[in-house]
Parts: C-alpha cells; sequence; structure tokens
C-alpha cells in the first residue's frame, strides 16, 4: 500500500545526499520554547541515511531523534523533567503544524514544512529501501506492532524489518531488548511507546544500542498498521488535525487538550524566535 504520504512525497532522495555538505547544514531555531531543526521531510530523510551508514559497525553513537508539537511544548512547559528529556535530542523536527505556523509567524528562519512522524516513517521506509537500511519496531501491542511491519515490508518490498518487538516490558528487560535490537543489525530503532515513557527509554539506553537513528514515534505505529485514518488534508494544512483526534478517541483526549492547547498556544506566542543556530550535522 503506497500511503498519501508516499504520493505527496514521491521525489526520491539523491543516493549521495548523505555525502553532500549541504544537506547536512541546517538551521534550527526556538518555537515555543523547544529548539527545533528547520529541515524538510526530504532533507530529515537525508540526514537518517547518512548517519545511519556512518554509524554502522558501532563507531559512533546513535543520534536521537525526537519531534516537537502541541503536546510536547505545553509538558515541556509543565515539566521540568520531561523539558531536561527534550533537550538532550540530537535532532528535534516539526510533528505538529503549529510549530511550523509560529516560526512563519515569529522566526527570521522559519520551519520549511511538517514532519509528521505519520507521514516520515513512511519517507524513511522509501530512503531505507534505497540505501539498505534495517528497521527494528519496538512498541504498542504485539498485534499492532506485527501488522505495522507488514504493511510496511508490502508497501515498500526492499526494506528489511530486521526486529520488532511490542512495548509491554520491565525496565528490567531492557538490557535483553537493547542486546536483541544490536543483533538484528537495526539501523533505524523505532520507538511507540508514548510520551514520556519512550523519551525514558530512549536516554536510559542510549549508550547501549548502536543503531544509527533512535526515533521517538507515539502512536505511528498503529497509524502505519492501518488501524486510524489521518485527518482530511485540509485540517492537516490547518493545525486542526488534533480535532479529527479528539473526535475520534474523545474519553481519552478531551481532559488532555483542555489542559495542554491553552498552555502550547501561550508558548508558541511568548517562546519563540528568541534563539537561532546553524547546525552542520557531521558524519563524524
Amino acid at each position: 500500500m503506497r500511503t498519501q504520504a508516499h504520493q505527496v512525497h514521491n521525489a526520491t532522495i539523491p543516493r549521495d545526499i548523505e555525502r553532500r555538505s549541504g544537506a547536512r547544514l541546517y538551521d534550527r531555531v526556538v518555537v515555543g520554547g523547544v529548539r527545533t531543526a528547520c529541515v524538510s521531510r526530504q532533507q530529515l530523510g537525508g540526514l537518517m541515511v547518512g548517519d545511519c551508514l556512518a554509524a554502522r559497525g558501532g563507531l559512533r553513537a546513535p543520534r536521537l531523534v525526537f519531534a516537537t508539537n502541541g503536546h510536547a511544548i505545553a509538558l515541556a512547559a509543565l515539566n521540568a523533567e520531561f523539558r531536561h528529556q527534550l533537550a538532550q535530542a540530537d535532532l528535534i523536527h516539526a510533528d505538529g503544524t503549529p510549530v511550523v505556523f509560529a516560526s512563519r509567524l515569529l522566526t527570521r528562519t522559519p520551519v520549511p514544512e511538517r514532519s509528521a512522524t505519520t507521514d516520515f516513517i513512511f519517507d524513511a521506509a522509501h530512503a531505507a529501501e534505497r540505501h539498505g537500511l534495517k528497521f527494528f519496531l519496538l512498541g504498542s501491542t504485539e498485534d499492532v506492532n506485527s501488522r505495522c511491519a507488514a504493511n510496511l515490508n508490502k508497501a515498500y518490498p526492499g526494506i528489511e524489518i530486521a526486529g520488532r518487538r511490542n512495548g509491554y516490558f520491565s525496565i528490567e528487560e531492557e538490557a535483553r531488548i537493547c542486546d536483541e535490537i544490536n543483533r538484528s543489525g537495526a539501523d533505524v530503532l523505532w520507538v511507540g511507546l508514548g510520551v514520556p515513557l519512550e523519551y525514558e527509554f530512549c536516554l536510559r539506553n542510549k549508550a547501549r544500542l548502536k543503531a544509527g537513528w533512535i526515533v521517538t514515534c507515539g502512536g505511528c505505529f498503529n497509524f502505519a498498521a492501518g488501524d486510524y485514518a489521518r485527518a482530511p488534508q485540509w485540517m492537516q494544512k490547518t493545525g486542526l488535525e488534533w480535532l479529527h483526534r479528539l473526535w475520534r478517541e474523545p474519553k481519552r483526549l478531551f481532559w488532555r487538550y483542555l489542559v495542554t492547547n491553552p498552555v502550547a498556544i501561550a508558548m508558541l506566542l511568548l517562546g519563540t524566535g528568541s534563539v537561532q543556530s546553524r547546525v552542520s550535522q557531521s558524519l563524524r
């Protein structure tokens, strides 16, 4: 199944993009109090390929790739521990449309486009298929995880899902799970344990893991498995996808959005554009 994400971003990533210095240079700007990478989805895929190829053999520590949206911004504002965890990422990409809008309105270097993880996993699979990268899927239920892997393999027959595991385990089991991930030879580890558990897992285990990228992905496996439909394009483009999710899961999301949306709006208005920096993501 070729997804809407692939149809929109069907331009291939040049095979040498991981070696071109220009492709590894990007701005980073504070949006809602979170230092956010100004990268397109295509550039994000190119960074992934270059980092993963360079990390093979365990010669370099994995890069932590986290995402920022209204929920993450609100949690970072309300919780100092989560704010510290988020700041440990090597790269934070704009998962939410409001992040892109705020950067356009209030910074000199706006984020070029939204890189929703539910879209990017398919961009990443397309790039991985072309460059021979291996995925490991960690999280969700056994059923959802299995169907996510099957759908990715069906859509991108050349991709290798080197391993997968559901998200039900204890901290005591993490060392064994990390050994399993390392033995699989995975280049990209997708961690879908929900916020903040997935951030905690990544930070606890970064030193144990040998993947090139460790990517937090929330409920992305459910979308890739086909359990949830994305919001209509007009809602995605106008930053209203959260309303679609609220309509789909009112009991779970009503109180969360009631608390976090006002905080996120305040932070996007007051905590955007204060710091800007240029990053060159070295392959060494």
